[in-house]
Order: C-alpha cells, then sequence, then structure tokens
C-alpha cells in the first residue's frame, strides 16, 4: 500500500501526500540514478530501490511490495521478460513498465504478452517516462505509437499477435540466447547468464538455426551479431 510522504511548506505549516513507491531494475548505475533523481522530484513518488539483475530484483519486490516497477530488458545476469513473468507469478496485479534501449517492435508485444502495462524507449524525451507512470497508476496503459497502431490494427482485423520476421518465431528463452549469443558470449557463458545448463544452451542454438533457417554455427552467430547491431 502506498505510504505517507511528509513535506514541510514552511516552518509552521506540514503536509501530507500519498506516496507511490517504486522499484527500478536496470544494469547501469547512471540511468537508475537519473530515474530516481526525476522520480523523487515528483511530491508523490518515490524510488523505494533499485536492482541491477533479475534475481535481486524478485527478492527486492517480494520484500518490499512497490507500487510499480520499472524494468529494463537487458539486465546484469538474467532478462527482463522472463523477470516480469517471474514477478506476475507472484503477483498478478503487479505494474510494470519497460524502459529500455531495445526496440518497441521487437520487444514491445512480448513485453505486454509477459505482463507488462507499458514500454517506454530511453530514447525518448526524460518526462516521457514519468508520464507512462501516470498513465499506468490511473489504471491505463502506455505504449509507443507504432506498437499502438499495430494492436488497434490487429484488434480491427481480429488478427493474433503475428510473426513479422524470422526472429518473431523465437520464444523468449531463445531471443534471450540469440542475443547472448550476437554479443559474443560462450556457451558456458550464456548458461551462466541464464541459469541454464550447457545442454539447453545447445538445445535453444539448435531451435534457433531451425527457425531462422541456419545451418552452421557460423551463420548463427553471424545473424546474432547482425540481429544486436540492428536493435540497438
Amino acid at each position: 500500500m502506498p505510504r505517507l510522504k511528509t513535506s514541510s511548506a514552511d516552518q509552521k505549516e506540514l503536509f501530507t501526500t500519498q506516496t507511490t513507491r517504486l522499484l527500478i531494475v536496470d544494469d547501469h548505475a547512471l540511468l537508475r540514478d537519473g530515474m530516481r533523481l526525476m522520480i523523487d522530484s515528483e511530491p508523490d513518488l518515490e524510488v523505494c530501490s533499485e536492482a541491477a539483475d533479475e534475481t535481486e530484483a524478485v527478492q527486492q519486490f517480494r520484500q518490499l511490495r512497490p507500487d510499480l516497477v520499472i524494468v529494463d530488458i537487458t539486465l546484469t545476469t538474467g532478462d527482463g521478460i522472463e523477470l516480469i513473468k517471474r514477478i506476475k507469478a507472484h503477483d498478478p496485479e503487479a505494474r510494470i513498465i519497460v524502459s529500455s534501449m531495445h526496440d518497441e517492435r521487437i520487444y514491445g508485444e512480448r513485453a505486454l504478452r509477459a505482463g507488462a502495462v507499458g514500454y517506454v524507449s530511453k530514447q525518448d524525451p526524460g518526462g516521457t517516462l514519468l508520464v507512462a507512470i501516470r498513465h499506468v497508476l490511473d489504471g491505463g496503459r502506455y505504449f509507443g505509437e507504432q506498437l499502438t497502431q499495430r494492436l488497434l490494427r490487429r484488434a480491427a482485423t481480429k488478427e493474433d499477435f503475428a510473426k513479422t520476421s524470422p526472429v518473431d518465431q523465437l520464444a523468449d528463452r531463445e531471443l534471450e540466447a540469440f542475443g547472448l549469443i550476437g554479443r559474443g558470449l560462450s556457451t558456458r557463458d550464456i548458461a551462466a547468464r541464464m541459469h541454464i545448463s550447457p545442454k539447453t544452451v545447445d538445445r535453444y542454438r539448435e531451435h534457433i538455426k531451425r527457425k531462422l533457417n541456419l545451418t552452421t554455427s557460423s551463420e548463427l552467430i553471424h545473424h546474432a551479431t547482425l540481429w544486436v547491431e540492428q536493435s540497438r
């Protein structure tokens, strides 16, 4: 539940406002600092905690029960999409906004399916995140224009979540592995980052090659590297 935040108008008068508590999950400390400064400048908002990876974020969420969570896609360890799923499994009513450099066209629908109610690009003006927070706290959703138009077109035509590119065929965990391959991580490092066995990583590699119609590991690495560069 929101807590009361007390502020002094002058030495004689005190007033209280209901405060919404937010958890920031991002692997860049400077970005967390910037978001905290912006959010804490609002009289009715405060950052109650920060986390850099999936495991820490889940622990913080369970301990602090924040009113809203802001999540990046790429974390120190773990993955933002999987984190959203874990939080929603623990609390179906949790409100989560994604704030990421990754293209909304690639991750927006995945975040929505996982349970997010907002998606903000880090390339948007700083105030956009506050606008999204206000929309969500008012019971709404906040997504960029491109994703909004895609969802409206699909609703109008009763179209299901379509596969618009070969990468869209990948399951969320396969896409996570694909991105780590593109960043040059070894099978062992990918396994450690995703908290899975090397054999599972190898299985993901084979699934990805089949879905993307690739034959060799070299082709897989090449396509993954290009995809990572293009999605930045």
